[in-house]
């Protein structure tokens, strides 16, 4: 960790050009790596190029293999980080990173939690995240947080009576930061106002909160600034790779440009000018157990026209490029323009906790969703009214109240789903 921490700020103090050299220096470096020493990369690549844009780009689907058959010459499960993604994207996998570059990633994690003063030895974290439910896995995943000085809030129920018992941990806890998913984050939130009660004003602890995996809609963090009264730090990451972009305290999204290289690329696997939306693809530039090379981690989004190499801002994050609606027209829309349309009417008066969307047929769609009391016709018609204009007309909708919706195993929620 002490060389890992150290290699970071020399890279964090390199000029514009400085940074420039660096990064080409780094792109060529573990391409070559991987051509001499990981026999899966090289099949992937063959012998045609080392030119960096023909190199080709790999997705998800490429990786679900064993991972013996994935790892460089040398590196084994006993000398390297081994892990599950999540499979949110639908695609899980297990992937590995050689130690170092893991001790990267957490020295990456250190000094972007510390622009808000948070502290990884001593800071004491609330965590909104899954656990697992079987007794071994529970308690190794208990003693861990001990360890990390994390109190875990499992975000399997999150009903009044469990919020209630959170809110008292606050009451009672000297807790420095909240860690977690955006959405279970998002519900305690709305707990709150329901109660008048300010978290800051029982918890005067509390310096800032960081919301990851799931997407933070502004309204959504104009709430948990109100009754959190901390900033909210909006996090974007992937568990094979490392934290992606993280807001600083200017509010912009800033891309890790220390330990990956991210591109914008359109479907021709061309590079777009910043200021336009494209596939994101992600190297990561230290990581010699495994290759992840022009990685297309399944998402779409949007860099900042005043980006640089050094300093990219992620202007917007789109959603995933499995969550695309294909509609009867032909029109092809981002299963969350849905979610964004439907949420500004769905929750106006407070009474709906949370939904989502699924397609189930071209021109059919169900909203499942939590709340005190049933949609009515009049709330059903403006929300169908808002989808037409926005979309399309006569699309199909059915909306189902559910006491609970169905969360991954992790405990993440999948705001659209297209099942065709």
């Amino acid at each position: 960790m002490k060389e890992a921490k150290a290699e970071l700020q020399k890279i964090v103090a390199l000029s514009e050009k400085e940074h420039e050299a660096f990064l080409e220096n780094k792109k060529l470096e573990i391409v070559n790596f991987h051509l001499q020493n990981n026999p899966f990369y090289q099949e992937l690549v063959g012998s045609n190029t080392t030119n960096w844009d023909d190199l080709p780009i790999l997705n998800k689907r490429n990786l679900q293999q064993p991972l013996l058959e994935r790892l460089s010459n040398g590196y084994s499960p006993k000398n390297s980080y081994v892990n599950k993604t999540s499979g949110s994207s639908g695609d899980p996998f297990i992937f590995a990173k050689d130690k170092y570059s893991h001790a990267l990633t957490w020295a990456s994690n250190m000094y972007r939690f510390g622009w808000y003063g948070i502290d990884f030895n001593s800071s004491f974290q609330a965590r909104f995240y899954g656990i697992p439910m079987d007794f071994i896995g529970n308690k190794k995943e208990r003693f861990k947080d001990l360890l990390s000085h994390r109190f875990r809030f499992s975000i399997f129920d999150l009903s009044d009576v469990v919020l209630e018992k959170i809110l008292k941990k606050f009451q009672n806890k000297k807790f420095d930061y909240i860690n977690g998913y955006t959405s279970s984050i998002v519900l305690f939130a709305k707990y709150l106002k329901k109660k008048n009660i300010i978290l800051k004003e029982i918890c005067p602890t509390l310096k800032v909160c960081m919301v990851t995996s799931e997407m933070l809609f502004e309204d959504d963090k104009i709430l948990l600034e109100q009754q959190f009264g901390i900033p909210i730090v909006n996090e974007y990451g992937a568990s094979e790779l490392d934290l992606i972009a993280f807001q600083n305290p200017k509010d912009e999204w800033q891309v890790n440009s220390e330990t990956l290289f991210v591109e914008i690329l359109d479907e021709n696997n061309q590079a777009v000018p910043n200021g336009t939306s494209g596939r994101i693809v992600i190297t990561s530039l230290f990581n010699k157990a495994h290759p992840f090379i022009r990685y297309d981690i399944g998402d779409i989004g949007i860099l900042d026209e005043k980006s640089t190499l050094k300093k990219p801002i992620l202007k917007k994050l789109i959603g995933r490029t499995n969550d695309i609606a294909l509609l009867p027209s032909g029109k092809k829309s981002p299963g969350l323009t849905f979610y964004y349309v439907t949420k500004s009417f769905i929750e106006d008066d407070g009474n709906v906790k949370e939904f989502i969307i699924k397609q189930t047929k071209i021109d059919t769609f169900e909203i499942e969703y939590v709340s005190e009391t049933e949609l009515n016709l009049k709330q059903i018609k403006k929300i169908e009214t808002a989808i037409a204009l926005y979309l399309e007309p006569d699309l199909n909708f059915s909306f189902i109240r559910k006491k609970a919706l169905e969360r991954s195993n992790r405990g993440k929620l999948k705001q659209f789903k297209s099942m065709i």
